[in-house]
Parts: C-alpha cells; sequence; structure tokens
C-alpha cells in the first residue's frame, strides 16, 4: 500500500513539475531568436536575442525611449559575437562577445557595445562600453512586428522593428 501510494504521489508532483516547465516556456513574452552569418571576408558574426513585439506601441515614446539606453530587445542581454577583430562603420572592435545596447533617436541610433554579456538586459553600466558608433535609422518599407536581426554576407548587421530599419557595417 504504501509503495502505491508513493508511485502515485511521485508521478503527480513528476506531472506538476513538468506541465509548470511548459507553461514557463510558453509565457515567455518575448521569444528568443539568433542569426549568424560568416561574412565574404571570413568573419563569423552570431547575434542571441528576444523578440519584444510592437503590440501597437510607438517605438521612440511607448517603447524604447528615444535618448535613452535600451537593452535591444528583451530579457537578458542581447549578445554581440564576432570570431576575428573587425571594424564597425570604421571603429575598431576585439573579436568576441558583448552585450549589445542602443541608444535610440529620431535622426541617429548610437550602436553601443558592451563588454559585459552575460546579465539581464536592463543591467547596463556605462563603464564597461567597448565601442559606440552612430548611424542613421531609416524608415522600413515593411512593418515588422517582432525586433528582428538580419546579417547579410558583406557585414551588413540591420535590426528591423516596426517601421525602423537601423544597420551597421561589420568589417
Amino acid at each position: 500500500m504504501k509503495r502505491n501510494t508513493l508511485l502515485a504521489l511521485t508521478l503527480f508532483m513528476g506531472f506538476f513539475a513538468l506541465n509548470s516547465t511548459a507553461q514557463e516556456k510558453k509565457q515567455k513574452a518575448s521569444p528568443p531568436a539568433s542569426v549568424k552569418e560568416t561574412t565574404s571576408s571570413g568573419v563569423t558574426i552570431s547575434i542571441d536575442y528576444s523578440q519584444p513585439s510592437v503590440k501597437g506601441r510607438e517605438i521612440g515614446k511607448e517603447i524604447a525611449p528615444y535618448g535613452k539606453v535600451w537593452r535591444t530587445g528583451a530579457n537578458e542581454a542581447t549578445t554581440f559575437e564576432v570570431s576575428k577583430d573587425v571594424k564597425i562603420e570604421g571603429k575598431s572592435l576585439p573579436a568576441g562577445k558583448y552585450g549589445l545596447y542602443t541608444i535610440p533617436g529620431e535622426k541617429e541610433w548610437t550602436i553601443i557595445f558592451n563588454k559585459t554579456w552575460k546579465q539581464w538586459g536592463t543591467d547596463y553600466a556605462e563603464k564597461d562600453d567597448a565601442l559606440r558608433v552612430t548611424v542613421k535609422p531609416e524608415k522600413s518599407s515593411v512593418a515588422t512586428e517582432q525586433m528582428t536581426f538580419k546579417i547579410d554576407k558583406s557585414g551588413k548587421v540591420t535590426l528591423l522593428w516596426g517601421d525602423k530599419s537601423v544597420s551597421f557595417r561589420v568589417k
């Protein structure tokens, strides 16, 4: 009798443990994504991020406020990794893994590569910046509901979100 009760209790607890884990994964508001490309110059670029959705909000006001450091994604810090020393918009960045942050703006965005990459996205410290570059955003021809990164063979990295397209060059 004790053996059957113990077995039933174990099965019951196991079911609820699996069910709660599955629900946690389903309920993650911003799904994880990644993109990886080896450029024509042989540099492998990898970006791991979570995809926040616009959900009718205005970028620059209700989400990713203009003039403030933004984690460039959701959840954990977005990571940006390059396999070799590179130049980003003409400025040097050593090979390695970085936290990717931005300062959105109407006329320009600052792209920030932070030495601390393994952290919650809002735990940003400017003193750990490895590089900052400034680029001009463009209006995208197609609206993108979930924030998405694209990398092409030429080394052009583009963030697409809402009606925004923000690109920088990796060489």
